[in-house]
């Protein structure tokens, strides 16, 4: 069995040979503008699991995995003849929300520091109707 860092580096090999192999050979439009975020590949090397995401976010996530299930053997078969392993493993294929999660934390901490730049930062003093009692060393 492979340690985990050559698990790790198996799988971010397949990501980076992922996402070039989507950038530069694949036509399909299901499949255009999608970014590979993460390969998990299991100990046995018997599944890598393939996290991906897109601009448009989850909305076309259901288009986005049905063309790469559709595309699966090609993308399997042009893994297969750039990375040398003895045995290759199935992909099966997710969506990644994190970044669309991220740009919600990102619009949040944005609305915060808003709502914090646009509230005065001393409280201000309140003017009250009674005279003011002379001070300390003033002049009457």
């Amino acid at each position: 069995m492979p340690s985990k860092l050559r698990l790790d580096r198996i799988g971010g090999r397949f990501r980076e040979e992922l996402s070039e192999i989507l950038l530069l050979k694949m036509n399909d439009p299901r499949l255009a503008g999608i970014s590979v975020t993460d390969v998990k590949v299991d100990r046995e090397l018997a599944f890598a699991d393939v996290y991906v995401s897109a601009l448009e976010g989850a909305a076309r996530s259901s288009e986005v995995l049905e063309g790469l299930e559709h595309a699966g053997g090609f993308l399997r078969h042009e893994l297969s003849e750039r990375i040398d392993l003895r045995v290759f493993p199935r992909l099966r294929f997710h969506w990644d929300p994190t970044p669309e999660r991220a740009d919600r934390i990102e619009k949040v901490l944005a609305d915060l520091r808003q709502q914090s730049s646009a509230s005065p930062t001393k409280p201000q003093e309140v003017e009250s109707d009674q005279p003011s009692a002379p001070q300390k060393g003033s002049a009457r």
